[in-house]
């Protein structure tokens, strides 16, 4: 990471962290890296979005690049017409799953990848001096609230079978996925139950969408469905939800597809990757059906690294990104859960009766702290974290990390013993407070 970007692009309070000048010098470096590039840019639905395309636009334009708007689309969009329409970049103005009052930037290249950390540092370098172009070759603006439609029929696409029957409730956070994915369900024949799927900026991840899928819950008990899909702000997680009402995350939407795909000879290598942070018992389960399984650092974009450098063609997050390498460049929510219901129909069974694993209980606790790269550094929890794994080892796992995208540690311990992991966690915590206030 570098001094702006985190582990997905850059991430901020809109006017304080993340500055309409820092948006700007974002898309006018993308005119230093390259000579009159083509930038397609796209946004989730929050209200600082159309001021932050605004932003990155100038930026391109007064070095010599040209702009595409897209409008409100989700990112695995941007990606897909990156690549799709031949463009050098493609930026998404978002801030995931964060709070209304923040919002991001990333970049994708040609090929519809996020830029890796030293491009990103490439970036960061280009932000001391601006381009400014002289008329007349400064960049031009257009808009094109319409391509979205090229990437609502590659989902479709997608799909093996019609959901004919299937009753889906949709969870679109008030965000990216509002308008696509109601709109690709219904032509695969499903019906759908859309909810919020409001394009009110200041709704968007609001008691709702991946975060909060037990609010999805309680819709699928009142409609009775089939299957429920819980989306991120810009639509690139995807959380599940099971008929009989059980939250369904990222590990183990992998772990299903993962067997499901090794079945039809669609698992390359029949391996898979992950996170430090996938369950133990999912990583178990997997090597019991013959997958291997991979880890990779948290961040889908160290997933698809591994994914490339291994040639494979499947892997994940426990917070709901999916990549189907073999389909898409980057995790799409929207794709994943076409991909689940392309399952749940073929098979003939609930996803509580192709999940057969039983998780290891994880706690997991967000610490706010003022100086994350102070604390992670501290003596003090140093001491106390080697203290305490080398006390589980063998029985479970522990992780603090710094949160590439918020002011926040994160700690993770995992075991099959429930009162152990919160009586670590609760020791951490209380290290972590103590770190931050250190002098």
């Amino acid at each position: 990471m570098g001094l702006y970007f985190g582990t997905d692009g850059l991430r901020g309070v809109v006017g304080s962290e993340l500055s309409f000048d820092v948006a700007y010098k974002c898309g006018n470096a993308l005119s230093s890296l390259k000579n009159s590039p083509t930038v397609l840019i796209g946004r989730d639905t929050r209200v600082s979005g159309e001021h932050l395309t605004l932003a990155v636009a100038s930026g391109v334009t007064a070095g010599g690049g040209h702009v595409v708007d897209l409008g409100v689309i989700p990112t695995a969009g941007v990606a897909y017409l990156t690549r799709k329409l031949g463009a050098d970049y493609g930026v998404v103005i978002s801030a995931s799953h964060n709070p209304k009052e923040y919002n991001g930037v990333k970049v994708f290249d040609g090929n519809g990848y996020k830029l890796g950390d030293k491009e990103e540092e490439r970036i960061e370098r280009c932000f001391i001096r601006n381009k400014i172009n002289d008329f007349p070759a400064i960049g031009r603006f257009r808009s094109e609230p319409n391509y979205y439609k090229k990437y609502e029929d590659f989902l479709i696409d997608s799909a093996t079978q019609n959901f004919q029957g299937l009753t889906v409730v949709l969870d679109g956070a008030n965000g990216a996925a509002c308008r696509i994915a109601p709109a690709v369900f219904r032509k695969l024949g499903a019906f759908v139950v859309a909810s919020n799927c409001s394009d009110d900026g200041m709704k968007i991840n609001d008691a709702c969408g991946a975060l909060y899928p037990e609010t999805l819950a309680r819709r699928m008990k009142r409609y009775k469905a089939d299957v429920g899909f819980a989306f991120d702000g810009d639509a690139d997680r995807l959380i599940a939800v099971s008929k009989n009402g059980k939250i369904i995350d990222g590990d183990m939407i992998l772990y299903m597809l993962a067997k499901h795909f090794k079945e039809k000879n669609r698992l390359n290598a029949d391996t898979v990757v992950g996170t430090s942070h996938t369950n133990m018992a999912i990583e178990r389960a997997l090597n019991k059906a013959g997958i291997e399984f991979i880890r990779t650092d948290i961040g889908d974009k160290y997933v698809l690294a591994k994914l490339i450098e291994k040639g494979l063609s499947l892997g994940g997050e426990q917070s709901g990104h999916i990549i189907l390498k073999d389909l898409h460049s980057t995790g799409d929510g929207i794709l994943t859960a076409i991909a689940v219901a392309d399952m749940i129909v073929e098979k003939g069974k609930s996803l509580d009766e192709l999940f057969d694993v039983t998780p290891y209980p994880q706690v997991n606790i967000n610490v706010p702290v003022f100086d994350k790269l102070k604390v992670m550094n501290s003596q003090l929890l140093s001491h106390e974290l080697a203290h305490l794994q080398a006390s589980i080892e063998g029985k479970g796992r522990i992780m603090v990390r710094a949160s590439g995208t918020e002011p926040k540690v994160r700690i993770m311990v995992e075991s099959e013993d429930e009162s152990l992991n919160r009586s670590y966690a609760d020791r951490l915590h209380s290290i972590v407070k103590k770190a931050d206030k250190e002098v």
